[in-house]
Formats: C-alpha cells, sequence, structure tokens
C-alpha cells in the first residue's frame, strides 16, 4: 500500500472549502465579463523558450518529461509559471484572427519552482485581466483596471484593502535625479527600494550607497518615508520633476488618478505610492499592488501594471498592454487556513431531496427534475438510509432546504419544505414549489 502524505506546496481543499473557493472564483469572474472580458484559457504546457523570452529563471521553471521513455522533444516543453507570457505568445500568434484592445480574462493555476512557504506555492491559481493595444492604448485603460479591482474587492468582503499606485516612469527619473546612471543601475536602485518593507533601513541603506552617493542615498529613503495623501503626493512629485521621464511619469500617473474618480474609486480605496517598483522587468509605466488591512502578511495580492510591448519576442509588431493578476491562491489559502473566511456548506446544491420510501422514487425524481429545470440545483439522496440520517447528511453537508414527502402526501400533490437555516417548515403544495423556493 503506497503512503499517503502531503506534497509540499501542492495545496488541496476540503468541500466546503473548495466551495468558498470556488464562489470566489465566480465573484472574480463574473465582474470581470461585467467590464467586457472575455475568458481565454491557453496549455498549461509552452515551449521553455517561450518562458524564458521574458526574463523568467530556469530554476522556477517546471520542466516536462515522460517517466517512462527518453523523449527528446520533451526537454523544450514546460509548465507556465505565469498567465501573462502565455498571454503574450497567444496574441502574437494569433494576431490577424483577434480585435483590438484585445480584453481577456483567464483564470488557472500556474506552477513555479519556489521554496514553499506560508502564502507561497508551487502550484497556485491566478485570476488575471489584461488589455493589448495594436500600436497604441488608451491610458484610461490603466485606470479601469484597478476599477475592476475595487468591485470585486469590495464583493469579497475580507475587510478594508488598499490598490497602491505609482508609475515606473516616476521611479527612473527620480534614481536619475539622484545620480545614478545607465539602465541597468536605475533598474537596480528601484529593485532595492521594491524591497524597503522587507530589509532594515541600515541595510537599503548600504545597497542604494554603491549606485548613488551616500548623501543622495539617505536623502532617497528620506523621501519614500514621507505620507501624503494622494493629491499632496502627485503635487510633490510634479514639484520636484526634473528630467523628462519623471515628467512623463507624473503626469501618466496623475491622468490614471483622475480617471480613478470618474470611474467612482474612492479616494481610501487606493494610495499613491512612490515607493512600489514591482520586481518584473517587463513593466514600463503604471504599476499597482494591492494589500488587506487586516492581512498585511499575506503582502501584495493582487499586482501588475503596464508594458509597452510585452509581446515583442515573438512578433515585430508593437502591441503595448496593461494587465493586473488576482493571487487567488495566495489570498484565499492562508484565510481559508485560519478560519477567516465564512464556509457555507460542503455542497454547490440548495435543496436536498429526501427519499421516505423507496416504492415511490420515480415520484423524487420528478421533484429534483422540476426543481433542477427551473434552474433550481437540488441533489436527491439515494441510498436506502432511514429519514433522521438523511436530515443529518443534509446538515452537515450545509443544504439550505430538504424536501421531505410519504407516499400519501406525494399522493395529494402536497411535500413538506423545511428551511434548515430558520428551522421554518410549511406543508406546500408540489404545483407552487418552484415559486416557493424562488
Amino acid at each position: 500500500m503506497s503512503k499517503i502524505a502531503p506534497i509540499s506546496g501542492f495545496p488541496e481543499l476540503l468541500p466546503a472549502e473548495q466551495v468558498a473557493f470556488n464562489h470566489a472564483l465566480n465573484i472574480i469572474s463574473s465582474t470581470y465579463q461585467s467590464f467586457g472580458f472575455i475568458p481565454l484559457d491557453t496549455p498549461a504546457v509552452e515551449r521553455v523558450d517561450t518562458l524564458l523570452a521574458k526574463g523568467a529563471e530556469e530554476k522556477e521553471i517546471y520542466g516536462l518529461r515522460r517517466i517512462q521513455a527518453e523523449d527528446e522533444g520533451a526537454k523544450e516543453l514546460a509548465l507556465r509559471f505565469d498567465l501573462t507570457v502565455p498571454l503574450a505568445r497567444y496574441v502574437a500568434q494569433h494576431y490577424g484572427q483577434l480585435n483590438f484592445p484585445f480584453r481577456r480574462y483567464h483564470i488557472g493555476p500556474v506552477w513555479r519552482g519556489e521554496r514553499p512557504q506560508k502564502g507561497r506555492y508551487r502550484q497556485f491559481y491566478q485570476a488575471d485581466i489584461d488589455v493589448i493595444g495594436d500600436g497604441t492604448l488608451d491610458l484610461y485603460h490603466d485606470a479601469e483596471l484597478p476599477a475592476i479591482i475595487y468591485q470585486i474587492f469590495t464583493k469579497l468582503e475580507l475587510g478594508k484593502f488598499t490598490i497602491r499606485l505609482n508609475n515606473r516612469k516616476v521611479l527612473q527619473g527620480f534614481m536619475a535625479q539622484q545620480g545614478v546612471e545607465g539602465t541597468e543601475n536605475i533598474a537596480a536602485a528601484m529593485r532595492v527600494i521594491d524591497d524597503l518593507e522587507k530589509m532594515p533601513r541600515e541595510k537599503v541603506l548600504a545597497q542604494l550607497s554603491t549606485l548613488m552617493s551616500a548623501d543622495n542615498a539617505d536623502h532617497t529613503l528620506n523621501f519614500f518615508a514621507q505620507s501624503h495623501d494622494n493629491q499632496a503626493w502627485l503635487t510633490e512629485l510634479e514639484k520636484i520633476a526634473e528630467n523628462d521621464v519623471f515628467k512623463q511619469g507624473v503626469a501618466e500617473l496623475q491622468a490614471v488618478v483622475g480617471a480613478l474618480y470618474t470611474l467612482g474609486v474612492p479616494d481610501d480605496a487606493f494610495k499613491v505610492d512612490p515607493a512600489i517598483a514591482r520586481g518584473l522587468g517587463y513593466y514600463t509605466g503604471t504599476i499597482y499592488e494591492t494589500v488587506l488591512h487586516d492581512y498585511p502578511e499575506l503582502g501584495s495580492v493582487c499586482s501588475g501594471g503596464r508594458y509597452d510591448n510585452l509581446a515583442e519576442k515573438f512578433t515585430n509588431k508593437p502591441l503595448p498592454g496593461v494587465g493586473i493578476s488576482i493571487g487567488i491562491s495566495r489570498l484565499l489559502l492562508p484565510l481559508l487556513e485560519a478560519d477567516k473566511v465564512p464556509l457555507h456548506g460542503a455542497t454547490m446544491a440548495k435543496v436536498l431531496v429526501t427519499v421516505q420510501e423507496r416504492e415511490a422514487l420515480p415520484a423524487y425524481f420528478e421533484l429534483a427534475t422540476i426543481l433542477r429545470e427551473a434552474g433550481i440545483a437540488t441533489e436527491m439522496f439515494l441510498e436506502p438510509k432511514k429519514l433522521p440520517k438523511q436530515l443529518k447528511y443534509a446538515d452537515k453537508k450545509g443544504f439550505q432546504y430538504i424536501i421531505f414527502a410519504n407516499a400519501d402526501e406525494l399522493a395529494a400533490g402536497n411535500v413538506q419544505l423545511k428551511n434548515l437555516h430558520t428551522g421554518e417548515q410549511q406543508e406546500i403544495a408540489k404545483a407552487d414549489l418552484v415559486e416557493s423556493l424562488k
């Protein structure tokens, strides 16, 4: 008999947890669709050179091979580590068949060779939305995405949250003004700033001092330590911007903030934060990170940004885009484990039809069929067990309603309907059952 043991970094859920997880997925997908995004799925497997085209580290990618065969071709295949790079390949491959701006959402698992720890997994779900333009893409899209996230996180009811907002050109221009020279050094300085919340000030200062003068490094940390409201930050950034890159970044940030207000996102739901940088190198403009106030240990659970041409490795056509991704596993799994997410039962059905007398099975089947055809998810208890055990099953699984009736009641066209949440029970005509439940 083989040993049963969990595999580290590959989580699985119990039924009630999976129902809660899927409930969140439904909220996310329905909100994406309400903004006109279409669903898309790509294969879990991509070519290795495709995955490496945007700077992914080889050690994080799981290769694909068959166990019993030396398959040389399999060495060229690997599991996707995110949903964005496959999107870039997809858009380049199907360019002539797509309508632009191309708006898609993708919810699915990805695989990454990370060291498993709380909130980080080797297999995890992401829920991405991206808008890809053909040659150009209006900045208004950069504001629409966090407005969508605001709606989703409000519906998820996980407490207060903040969408942190910046523009990488702001950071690039600022670093240039502090004397950092060269694209690689500026990128290195931005990565240091991105770790401000994870490292002691002295360590950050020491790293910055290798890229700029000690005085400028100290000034940089003091600058990012400031606390302002959104409008004050925009005013401050506009006042100190001297080079063209910095000025352009501030102008784009101002435009996005203005559009967020127009889209109905309240001022306390987002925060201009010049210190966020996003580690991935393909971001070129607007960037986002989302944190939950009650669970700061989770870090950013939703992030993304603008990229000038994510598909440049696959096509010579300029395809600018902007995207944002909810790390569903990172967001929900630790909260489920800590009992912070309400569980509403281990069933997708609202109604259980019980069977009191097995010779009347056709009548019970008819009841269940009527409800299902009316769009009411219904399960029927088919095991030959007494009614008390059926009621216990219904209670443990979390049904909202149960239906039971003996042969005489069925013959009279009546059933008993009980609300397990309130305990209320009533006799009801079979003809009125659908209307009562709806």
